[in-house]
């Protein structure tokens, strides 16, 4: 019996967060149970009971343990089964600056790329256009959050300080969905927030995972 269900869905950057942090922590013991959100699986009174709102991801444990939030899922398997990508409990000034850095990634960077990967890939599949002046306001707040993170980038290596992190996990998924909807000068014309993407996107596990989706 695995450790854990993780409840996700294809071409979910929720759920692809999960997926890359387990991928980083060399972990497998687990089952991945995907959900067709096209056909609105997510919303079953089956997955409320995992999940109130009707979303994914969601982790179940083996001993009944449930678990919502993408981020909260990574930190948990992160603390539960030691993978290296969080400050030690003793460095309080790293725990600091991690707390900050994921804060600035989940308020300033993931709202404004969500809301460009919803009217520009999401919307695709639901057969709707997209609203260009949404998109337009979201690429403004996205360019001004890269502007921002050109200067910190040219005195770190990793987004919270010197060592790769969840937090620089956490961005891959958005990121790669900017990419894909044509905005990838957004990452390659600032030369410190490239250099900053190439370290994490050239991961192996990292690339494991996102050539396991290709």
């Amino acid at each position: 019996m695995p450790a854990f269900i993780l409840y996700g869905s294809r071409g979910s950057t929720n759920t692809d967060r999960v997926r890359l942090t387990l991928a980083e922590g060399n972990f497998t013991d687990y089952e991945i149970v995907l959900l067709n959100l096209q056909k609105a699986e997510q919303k079953s009174e089956e997955h409320k009971r995992r999940h109130a709102w009707g979303k994914v991801p969601v982790l179940t444990s083996a001993d009944g343990f449930t678990l919502y939030e993408s981020r909260a899922i990574c930190k948990y398997l992160a603390k539960k089964y030691s993978f290296p990508l969080l400050p030690a409990d003793s460095d309080v000034e790293a725990l600091a600056l991690f707390d900050q850095a994921h804060s600035v990634e989940t308020l300033t960077f993931a709202i404004p790329a969500g809301r460009i990967a919803f009217e520009k890939f999401a919307k695709r599949f639901m057969g709707l256009p997209p609203d260009d002046a949404e998109v337009s306001d979201a690429l403004r707040s996205v360019e001004v959050f890269f502007d921002v993170a050109e200067g910190l980038l040219q005195r770190k290596a990793y987004i919270a300080g010197d060592d790769f992190t969840l937090v620089d996990i956490y961005y891959v998924p958005l990121i790669q969905r900017l990419f894909a909807c044509g905005y990838e000068d957004v990452i390659v014309s600032r030369k410190a927030v490239s250099a900053w993407w190439d370290r994490c996107v050239n991961r192996p596990a990292i690339q494991r995972v996102l050539a396991a989706d290709r």
